[in-house]
């Protein structure tokens, strides 16, 4: 019997203990329509005129209307493996997008695991992408296949997922020419400069929300005809917010901010969260809350081990004060961040401030208005608010989500909203170490550590004797203070046993880098064999920038290439941050013959930029890509 599948009927186990419902009570279906990559401004009951959205807007009148939902992820896969947990994917590891790694499936059931021991027939089509190691996706469900209404008539109570694709970023590359939303009525975000390719590919995204609400009233139309609409709860949402560039995998209120709207026939009106239907419900709701939620009012007791809140129901808990989010790596492409917000504002801490929101990821270039409006900012055209999309970021960023929605204005250095700013750095802190932030260590350290133990990501993170995270907290708030004072704290650092420490260290010091004296940047030099090739990378990049040993810190970056390093997508990643200067790598890079397509991906980038010829092996496997999507 396989570790997954032993893990499986431990979990299902697990379930049987969470709740016992009486066979003759009358228990809701429900039924979840999840749309993909839209954030609510997308939507007319959210207040976009120009949205044709009419059966969403509907449900909003017949139902209920959550006026502040967010997604703890701003992309599909991460978003999807803290909903079918119930945990956050950042507490155990599943946080990079396109990563499996394991949890343990013994001690963290799926929400489906627990319905069907409720009695609940459980049927999804046709999404999963859960992220997760150890156990298929589809496993957790009665029926994964499509969408049967009568075998749902048959099997009731039943909890039935049916997902929207019309909406999901592919979508919005294509028929730019032709598209039913006028492009010169539609109303462009602040950062985005006013080009005609943005124009159309915004509005091509209009017909792409009308196109996903025509959806949404065919399954509403389908429940109907089937006679289970007086039955059956209705819930709809986005699994994220985007899906256009700098909303879809960005920590601003387009990533985060989400349509909610539930619908709850009049039988069941005890769960009502509000005295009639149409009414707007101002509760925070995190998406983390929402497997938590569809058990208990499904009549069960949601295991201890979820990190959400009930939101819904007679066991509605206390409504939490914050909202939390993270990004890890999307794709071929690196980066790490946290936030919080709450009604009004929205903090971000950027653990990467040296590197742009806006790096080449390859399947987000493929979107029109990214090429144009890089193109813009290349030509040197764009202003400081459409520019700053493409430079490095601050380590803080804090926004009025009322008066702001575009996230353009970061009060972070204005003296009226230090109060809010120190809240919400402490409640932002509080929470990595209560949820045990698995994000500190880079992701192929994390990997690599947690395999070296013979344990899961999950258990590692939990374990201080395997990750120290008030360390790695503590010193990574001294590197990203960028003050010389800290200095010797950052440099002892590069000698501890603990390659996060080292890691953090080097941050540190590549920050301050332009004050580093001959003495520390020796101590870094030292770094260039250390056993980490995270360690050593930054070590090599920061000696690179100082120019202390440059030719060195180059034979250490080409050493790891050739040698294809564990830490090789992070190599690559520095070299296109280096710029200019890792153009005598890129040889070696043209040398890479990887079957990882992060990498692939990676090296087309980088001889792209620097005017290189890609091998004929690359090309061949990016046209491969492309005939397959």
């Amino acid at each position: 019997m396989g570790a997954g599948m032993k893990g499986l009927m431990t979990a299902v186990a697990m379930a049987c203990a969470v709740g016992v419902v009486d066979a003759k009570e009358v228990r809701p279906n429900i039924l979840w329509l999840t749309s993909e990559d839209n954030s609510a401004e997308w939507v007319g009951c959210y207040g976009n005129k120009l949205a044709k959205t009419p059966n969403i807007d509907h449900l909003a009148k017949e139902g209920f209307q959550y006026m502040h939902a967010y997604a703890n992820a701003p992309v599909c896969a991460p978003s999807r493996s803290t909903w079918i947990t119930g945990v956050n994917a950042i507490s155990m590891g599943t946080h990079p997008m396109r990563s499996r790694y394991d949890i343990p499936h013994d001690k963290i059931p799926y929400y489906p695991d627990i319905l069907r021991k409720l009695g609940y027939f459980c049927a999804n089509y046709p999404k999963t992408d859960y992220n997760i190691g150890g156990r298929k996706d589809k496993e957790c469900w009665d029926n994964p296949g499509p969408v049967d209404w009568e075998l749902l008539k048959k099997n009731q109570p039943f909890f039935q997922v049916i997902n929207a694709g019309q909406s999901h970023e592919s979508q919005a590359k294509i028929h730019l020419d032709h598209t039913r939303m006028n492009p010169e009525k539609v109303d462009l975000f602040a950062y985005y400069p006013d080009l005609p390719t943005i124009r159309k590919n915004v509005a091509r995204y209009y017909d792409c929300i009308e196109n996903m609400d025509t959806f949404i009233g065919k399954q509403l139309q389908a429940l109907e005809k089937a006679g289970l609409a007086d039955d059956t709860i209705v819930i709809y949402c986005s699994d994220h917010g985007g899906a256009l560039p700098r909303g879809k995998r960005f920590l601003f209120e387009n990533g985060l901010h989400s349509p909610l709207v539930i619908y709850i026939p009049e039988k069941f009106k005890d769960l009502w969260p509000a005295a009639k239907p149409g009414s707007k419900v101002d509760r925070l709701v995190s998406y983390v809350d929402m497997p938590k939620t569809w058990i208990a009012i499904a009549g069960g007791n949601p295991p201890p081990d979820m990190q959400g809140r009930v939101f819904l129901g007679l066991e509605t808990e206390p409504e939490a004060k914050y909202h939390y989010a993270f990004r890890g790596r999307m794709d071929e492409r690196i980066d790490n961040q946290r936030a919080i917000c709450d009604k009004k504002f929205l903090y971000v801490r950027n653990y990467m401030p040296y590197v742009p929101w806006g790096q080449k990821l390859e399947y987000m270039w493929e979107i029109p208005l990214t090429q144009a409006w890089n193109q813009d900012f290349k030509a040197g055209k764009t202003s400081a608010v459409t520019g700053r999309f493409f430079v490095p970021k601050q380590k803080d960023e804090l926004y009025d989500m009322e008066k702001d929605p575009d996230s353009v204005n970061n009060l972070v250095d204005n003296p009226e909203y230090s109060e809010v700013l120190e809240k919400m750095r402490v409640a932002l802190r509080n929470w990595q170490e209560k949820i045990f932030d698995a994000g500190l260590l880079p992701e192929s350290e994390m990997v690599r550590r947690a395999a070296r133990n013979h344990t899961t990501i999950y258990e590692m993170v939990r374990n201080p004797s395997l990750y120290n995270l008030k360390g790695y907290l503590e010193l990574s708030d001294l590197a990203l203070q960028k003050d010389p004072e800290n200095l010797p704290v950052l440099v002892r650092a590069l000698k501890s046993k603990d390659c996060g420490m080292r890691y953090w260290g080097v941050v540190g010091c590549f920050l301050l880098s332009d004050q580093l004296s001959a003495s520390q940047k020796k101590a870094v030099a030292g770094l260039l064999g250390d056993s980490s090739d995270e360690v050593r990378g930054m070590a090599a990049w920061t000696l690179v920038k100082t120019g202390y040993r440059k030719q060195a810190a180059l034979k250490c970056l080409r050493g790891m290439i050739r040698e294809y390093s564990y830490a090789l997508l992070s190599i690559l990643n520095i070299l296109d941050w280096m710029g200019e200067d890792a153009r005598p790598l890129m040889p070696d890079v043209a040398a890479i013959h990887s079957g990882d397509m992060n990498i692939q991906k990676m090296q087309r980038t980088l001889l792209g930029k620097f005017g290189m010829e890609i091998p004929a092996s690359a090309r061949e496997k990016s046209r491969t890509r492309k005939k397959k999507k």
